[in-house]
């Protein structure tokens, strides 16, 4: 039995995205995965970390250069890497398997070798550098002794500073370093924050500017009472203050101009909508008809209906004197049909 030895400490790149917790993973969905992965992978930069001591059930989505080199995730393992392929998608793609078995984690509540690991990629039918990895649990083992106090890495893991980077697409291997916020930027939500935390942020800040403009109408209103004073330039909500620009995102400000034009274009044509004008009168759909004409055709319709009517008769009159004709010569009288 082979174990595992200290390795080199070195930071993977991973997809930014939490994929949560997933006690099973088939070899469709892994594949699924990966080849879904390529597309989004394009645009979004992958963030360098170390997987450290994960939970069972944990996904990651890794970009590997060389997808046969060790990976050091805190776990010792008490098994050889076992690699294998298989065909997926009705032979479409072949995914190719690494899996290892019998890890637990020194100095933790691990009191046996429980934890497994799979790394899938689509060796054809994909990019082979996307590595999918997933923990889950096998039958436990034993643990060796000697090496369950022993760990796999040396603590504490070493800060990074790296920005993310680009790993695939028009971008590939540039930084993608976070925007700080300028003198003019007070309102930008910081790199990384929620969408719920970026909303809050900036639904506080137009509130913040809100009651600004409140207090200065309030301020215009009540001073110089009395006093002779020159008319002040109108006020022009739309234009571009400072003030707006410090409070609030680019973004935030474009759709709070875009609500107050479009209410104030909704008083200007709302009269529109509901006028006092008369609908003009429906022409009746039967005025575009000739009666005569009509009529005409009506009459010969009639005409041959009668015709129709008198064949049949005479087909009916034929027939009847045919079965007479029949009765008398066999003395059986005719079968009758139900219809």
């Amino acid at each position: 039995m082979a174990f595992q030895q200290m390795q080199q400490e070195a930071p993977v790149l991973k997809y930014p995205e939490d994929f949560g917790l997933h006690p099973n993973v088939s070899l469709e969905n892994a594949a699924n995965m990966l080849f879904r992965a390529i597309q989004t992978s394009q645009t979004q930069p992958y963030t360098w970390t170390f997987i450290d001591k994960p939970q069972e059930g944990q996904i990651y989505l890794l970009f590997m250069p060389n997808p046969g080199q060790p990976l050091n995730d805190g776990i010792r393992w008490q098994d050889q890497e076992n690699r294998y392929t298989m065909p997926v998608q009705r032979g479409a793609r072949e995914l190719e398997v690494a899996e290892v078995k019998f890890g637990f984690i020194p100095n933790s509540q691990d009191t046996a070798a429980w934890r497994m690991r799979r790394r899938y990629r689509l060796h054809k039918g994909g990019h082979p550098q996307l590595v999918l990895i997933h923990y889950s649990r096998v039958p436990p083992i034993q643990i060796v002794p000697s090496l369950l106090n022993n760990p796999v890495r040396h603590y504490p893991l070493r800060q990074i500073t790296d920005p993310p980077i680009y790993v695939m697409g028009e971008r590939a291997g540039q930084k993608a370093f976070p925007h700080p916020a300028g003198p003019h930027q007070g309102g930008m939500p910081p790199v990384g924050m929620n969408p719920q935390a970026m909303i809050a942020q900036q639904n506080n800040n137009m509130e913040a500017l809100e009651r600004r403009r409140e207090r200065e109408r309030t301020r215009d209103g009540s001073g110089g009472v009395g006093v002779a004073q020159r008319p002040g330039p109108p006020r022009l909500d739309d234009d571009e203050s400072a003030d707006e620009s410090e409070l609030l995102s680019t973004r935030t400000l474009a759709i709070t101009r875009y609500r107050r034009n479009h209410e104030l274009m909704e008083e200007v044509f709302r009269q529109a909508a509901f006028d006092s004008k008369k609908p003009s009168s429906s022409k009746r759909i039967y005025e575009g008809f000739d009666k005569a004409e009509l009529e005409a055709k009506m009459a010969k319709l009639q005409k041959d209906v009668e015709a129709l009517q008198a064949k049949a008769a005479e087909r009916r009159a034929q027939k009847v004197a045919a079965d007479d004709v029949i009765v008398t010569a066999s003395g059986h009288a005719p079968m009758e049909l139900s219809i």
